[in-house]
């Protein structure tokens, strides 16, 4: 979701430069260990393929790729995806599992491709072995101001629930517009801000991690696991 609002912008501005500057103090205090493709001590890096939620022979070329860097207190996560429809929003969620129902979810961030179809984000935060959700007890939910609650209604208080390790990425369409546009199917799902996204595009249940269990996010380790 975008947000044009200017204090909300000036806030995320803001909120972005603290974020590198905790990354780059972690990066000159904290050694960084990972289990890694490059085999330089740092980073881990994996594939996102096609989702499944797409039909046959829609956007037969979308792909990602995704690299993360542990700096001990905080990760940097680079994703780069192409072959996608150019000037569209998409929405990046850490996942449970890579394909429906999905289970547990957290909203990361956009990516907007460009006019040949390739999209780049940078994200801050905890992706590793020990990425979770946790609800120790039932509390009331806020409602999401921004969205419609004529499509997807808000819960009224969360469900309380033991850690549950998150060890997958998932991209959503923005829009279900843009799906339909892309030859997807029209569906409304929650996968954004305003909880009326379109359809997921890529995933990352490749080959190499089979879920539940495993997960990309799972080979990435810090100091002290």
């Amino acid at each position: 979701m975008k947000i044009r609002n200017t204090i909300l912008n000036r806030f995320a501005h803001v909120q972005t430069a603290a974020l590198a500057a905790i990354a780059a103090t972690a990066l000159l205090s904290t050694p960084a260990h990972a289990f890694d493709n490059d085999n330089d001590g740092d980073d881990f890096a994996f594939e996102l393929a096609r989702s499944s939620a797409l039909p046959t022979g829609v956007l037969s070329n979308a792909h990602g790729r995704v690299k993360i860097e542990s700096l001990g207190p905080v990760e940097i996560m680079k994703v780069k995806v192409w072959g996608l429809p150019p000037n569209t929003d998409f929405d990046l969620f850490v996942i449970q599992v890579p394909n429906a129902p999905f289970g547990e979810a957290w909203y990361q961030g956009d990516i907007e491709t460009n006019q040949n179809g390739v999209g780049y984000g940078q994200f801050v935060g905890r992706f590793n072995i020990e990425t979770f959700i946790v609800s120790n007890g039932s509390a009331p939910a806020p409602a999401d101001p921004f969205h419609d609650p004529n499509r997807i209604r808000d819960a009224s208080q969360n469900l309380p629930i033991a850690p549950i390790q998150i060890y997958h990425l998932g991209l959503w369409f923005n829009s279900p517009k843009d799906a339909a546009n892309a030859g997807a199917q029209a569906n409304v799902t929650p996968f954004n801000g305003e909880h009326d996204a379109g359809v997921q595009v890529l995933n990352s249940g490749t080959g190499e991690f089979t879920p539940p269990a495993d997960g990309p996010l799972k080979r990435v380790t810090t100091s002290g696991n």
